[in-house]
């Protein structure tokens, strides 16, 4: 091959280092810069020719495939936000369970903590901490009852102050009746106050705390905080 193909090939690939693929733009050019340096001795044969103008319509082809594709794609992820974020404002008042051990404060009154115990403990209770880490509150008497339990809790530490606003975690420490560890699962209730639509999808407002839709575990059916 001459030096004018080498020269042309190697400033299309520096062109397009930055891609891992060629497209339909590059392989053009290539065909051109093998046209325009061919040996005149040795022409391009023309069954090879033919071959490359194939492989080139139906790379532009696939291109054009693929970009409708996406427009199809994106189109359609429009609509099911649009019809999302419609669905989601009937959910405004509802009580929701959300996944999670984390707690926001906001000023509110109190969270409703919720947890699951998979079987009769021996002892149970709930720790509270605070965003370093540190126990501010530990409640001792809570429903023990097979399945889905709630408690509502009044914001005070164990000194009977109200916490600040921030952000908290809990957990649930439990036993078996046999003395061993025991897995919670966690989370909490709330009632949904309103809905934010931001660039990550639709978010609900719960006491001023926004929690994706991916949060919400439940509907409930009812607004009883629990126990206090």
């Amino acid at each position: 091959m001459v030096d004018g193909v080498n020269s042309t090939t190697n400033s299309t690939s520096t062109s397009t280092s930055s891609s891992s693929e060629l497209g339909k733009d590059d392989f053009l050019k290539l065909m051109i810069a093998q046209l325009k340096n061919q040996d005149p001795l040795n022409p391009l044969d023309g069954s090879e020719y033919a071959a490359q103008l194939a492989q080139f319509s139906s790379l532009e082809q696939l291109t054009n495939l693929n970009d409708y594709m996406k427009q199809s794609i994106d189109a359609s992820l429009l609509l099911t936000q649009s019809v999302s974020n419609t669905m989601a404002t009937n959910y405004i008042g509802k009580e929701v369970k959300l996944s999670g051990e984390d707690l926001t404060l906001t000023g509110q009154d109190s969270i409703t903590l919720g947890y699951n115990m998979p079987s009769a403990p021996k002892t149970a209770k709930i720790n509270i901490y605070d965003s370093n880490g540190t126990l501010v509150k530990t409640i001792s008497d809570i429903p023990t009852s097979v399945g889905d339990n709630k408690l509502s809790w009044d914001l005070t530490d164990n000194s009977g102050n109200k916490l600040k606003d921030g952000d908290y975690t809990f957990e649930v420490e439990a036993t078996t009746v046999s003395g061993e560890d025991m897995t919670v699962d966690v989370f909490k209730y709330g009632v949904i106050d309103g809905i934010r639509f931001t660039d990550n999808g639709t978010e609900f407002l719960i006491d001023g705390a926004g929690y994706s839709v991916a949060d919400v575990l439940e509907i409930t059916t009812n607004n009883d905080g629990g126990d206090n």
